[in-house]
């Protein structure tokens, strides 16, 4: 029973994942359990903080799932404190952008109780502020990349055209040398429109994303202002940043 359950719990997730926002009805139907089951499943889910309980439904909030072996290898302590180091950088009455990515969710997890505009693409960063009545968040729509559920694509671009922000803050799949890369070209162009729309760029990294390059290139370093980073980062890297005029934010996990 323990075993399907957890499968159970682990489809119920992967639904509402993947539509952003699933009906209690749509649950019911897909697992083939009554809609009290389903109402039980979403009160643990929602415990647990990966989604959000909604009048009818669920929307999702948390990190985007990938099998367990990949899931080890994504430093969510560093993550969470670079997350939290970053967000400490925000002053109220700011408007800044928030493209997607488990690093920018965790920064979205430590705004509350600021006095904000929140520009963002992505809709795991919408359903986690929805309800901050302090904050005012603007929407990006376009092309609902899957898994990540972040809006991407010329409608996305064409929107963000039409802003300007303080502050960027983005993640990114590999720094080196010749710059910042992500993994996929869409998502690069993406992004390449959100350094057009704001006049800071703040780069959240893992150590682990030094050295390394991924598909897309997305700019050179001299594009970006700050790099929040953890403890992790080599000593060469740190003279590398500085000496290329960008301030560095060491965060302690």
């Amino acid at each position: 029973m323990t075993m399907l359950l957890d499968q159970r719990r682990n489809e119920i997730l992967s639904l509402v994942e993947s539509e952003g926002f699933a009906s209690l009805q749509l649950l019911s139907t897909r697992t083939g359990v009554s809609e009290s089951t389903v109402r039980r499943d979403l009160e643990y889910l929602e415990k647990i903080g990966q989604i959000r309980r909604t009048r009818g439904g669920a929307a999702y909030v948390g990190e985007s799932i990938t099998p367990l072996d990949e899931r080890a290898g994504q430093a969510i302590p560093q993550k969470q404190a670079v997350g939290k180091a970053a967000a400490a950088l925000v002053q109220g009455g700011e408007a800044i952008l928030l493209d997607g990515g488990t690093t920018t969710l965790e920064v979205a997890r430590n705004l509350a109780g600021k006095s904000l505009q929140v520009v963002t693409n992505s809709i795991p960063v919408v359903n986690l502020l929805a309800n901050q009545p302090q904050i005012e968040l603007v929407v990006i729509g376009g092309y609902l990349y899957p898994k990540t559920g972040v809006a991407l694509g010329p409608l996305a671009m064409e929107a963000l055209a039409q802003i300007h922000v303080r502050r960027l803050f983005m993640s990114v799949g590999g720094i080196t040398e010749k710059g910042l890369y992500n993994s996929n070209a869409l998502l690069a162009d993406t992004e390449r429109s959100m350094l057009a729309a704001a006049e800071e760029v703040i780069v959240l990294a893992d150590s682990s994303k030094f050295g390394h390059s991924a598909l897309a290139h997305l700019c050179p370093l001299d594009r970006v202002h700050r790099v929040v980073v953890d403890a992790g980062i080599s000593e060469a890297w740190k003279q590398s940043l500085t000496s290329a005029g960008i301030a560095l934010t060491i965060a302690e996990v």
